[in-house]
């Protein structure tokens, strides 16, 4: 049984999604469960479409390390994810690196879990980072944060 069999094991082999060309730059792609994101060339009205697949990167690692430290028995009580992406300034505009920084709180919290917990996704479970060009460059760090009341 693998550390992510819950929804792991539950994925369907095919996709579909649609695109519509609201106005000027601006789409909206919708998934077939009804989710819709917004594209937008002027950066006005939704987001540009390397934005989506940086967020959809972290989106997987964090669902990925948050499960995988549940299962570990030291689920973090709190979790966010800073993402800084460079891109190329000549086309094709892609992604060159990307850096994600875990900010963690939690009283179970380890580092050598929430190291084993990043591998894993990384290595073995983060669908996105393996469909992703395999020389841009992927860097994640964390930071366990004490859990002040703010």
């Amino acid at each position: 049984m693998s550390e992510l069999s819950d929804y792991k094991e539950a994925v369907t082999p095919t996709m579909n999604a649609s695109l519509e060309w609201q106005r000027d730059g601006v789409f909206t792609a919708t998934t077939a469960r009804g989710y819709d994101l917004d594209f937008d060339s002027a950066n006005e009205w939704g987001c540009m479409p390397l934005e989506s697949l940086m967020m959809s990167l972290a989106g997987c690692m964090a669902i990925d390390v948050v499960s995988i430290l549940t299962r570990m028995r030291c689920p973090p009580s709190k979790f966010r994810m800073d993402i800084i992406g460079e891109r190329r300034i000549e086309p094709p505009q892609r992604l060159k690196s990307v850096e994600m920084v875990l900010h963690l709180s939690g009283g179970n919290l380890e580092d050598a879990k929430i190291q084993r917990a990043i591998s894993l996704s990384a290595e073995k479970y983060c669908s996105v980072r393996h469909s992703l060009r395999e020389d841009i460059e992927i860097k994640t760090r964390y930071i366990i944060e004490s859990e002040k009341s703010e």
